[in-house]
Order: structure tokens, then sequence, then C-alpha cells
């Protein structure tokens, strides 16, 4: 079925067992919130800061065992991220943190609020990615899901460009993570 980048995301998240998520709308992810609506399985716990998302995301796993996961916006939003991610990654707590990012066609060319967000948390994160396509959501939420729970636990970021969120594609979840060690 073709769904947007956006319902891609949160069937991904229902497929991965995530019942609760941990986040602050902002510009590049208001199109994820628009779909988060459609979907009563996901909790969204609203924060007042985005620091406060990766925290409680990091108590959640520490509380119940289950991935925590965390979402904002690009740029200042990313950023202020980096100390509860870092936190995670240095306590061994598994999280996926969901990252909007500017336009693909911004990227690269000092858009508003583009930061290069998996470069600055490249050596704070067990892997992150940068999904540039919706048709690729599903294996990178997957893997994001397998590599931050496996071995030692840890963040896994994922960042997605806006227009991925409202591009269409098929919904393929993958049954198995591929990931050559």
């Amino acid at each position: 079925m073709e769904l947007t980048g956006a319902e891609i995301v949160c069937e991904s998240l229902i497929k991965e067992g995530v019942d609760v998520l941990f986040g602050l709308p902002g510009g590049a992810v208001l199109p994820f919130y628009g779909a988060l609506s459609k979907y009563s399985q996901l909790r969204h716990i609203l924060v007042r800061h985005e620091q406060a998302a990766v925290m409680a995301a990091d108590g959640y796993y520490r509380a119940s065992g289950n991935v925590g996961v965390a979402m904002a916006t690009s740029g200042p939003g990313a950023t202020n991220m980096i100390t509860g991610i870092a936190c995670a990654n240095m306590d061994s707590s598994a999280m996926v943190v969901i990252t909007g990012q500017v336009p693909r066609s911004g990227l690269g060319k000092d858009f508003f609020q583009e930061t290069d967000t998996t470069g600055v948390t490249l050596p704070i994160t067990k892997h992150n990615s940068l999904v540039m396509k919706a048709a690729d959501i599903p294996r990178a939420i997957r893997e994001a899901f397998y590599i931050a729970r496996t071995g030692r636990p840890g963040p896994v970021l994922v960042d997605i460009p806006k227009d991925v969120f409202q591009e269409q594609a098929e919904f393929v979840f993958p049954d198995e993570v591929n990931l050559p060690g």
C-alpha cells in the first residue's frame, strides 16, 4: 500500500512494538505529527525541550527495557538532543532518535535550520543515517532498532528530510535485518 513517508515512520514504529515516544514538534517534522494523529496505538508525550525528549526516552528504556524513542526537528531541535544522546551512549541505553531535516533540495546549501545532524552525532551514536527516499524508511527504522538493542545497547539516529516525510511510497517492512559485521 502507498503511504506518505510520515505514515511509513508510524507503521514502522508500530511494527517494532513502539507504543510511546517522546518529542517536540517543529517545522521539519510537522508532516510526521500530522500523520501521528491517525495512529492511536502510538502515544506521544509532548516535552518542553528536545533534551527532555531524549532524557525521557533514556529513562523509558531503563525502566521498561524497551527501546526508547525520541523525536525532534532539524537544526537547533536536533542539536538540543546532543547531551541526552551522549548520555545514552555512555550508559548503554537503547534508543532510536528520529530527527527531521531540511528538504533534500536544501541539503548542503546552508538552508534555514540546516545542520549536519548525522555528522554532529557520529561520535555519540552506535549508528546514524540520513534517509533520502520514503521507500527506504522501513529498512532504516528496522536497522536502527536492531542496532540499538543488539550487542552493547546504545542510541541510533535516523535523520529524515521534510520532503521525504511527504513523499509517497509503497510500505514494505523487512522481515529480517542483513547487516554483515
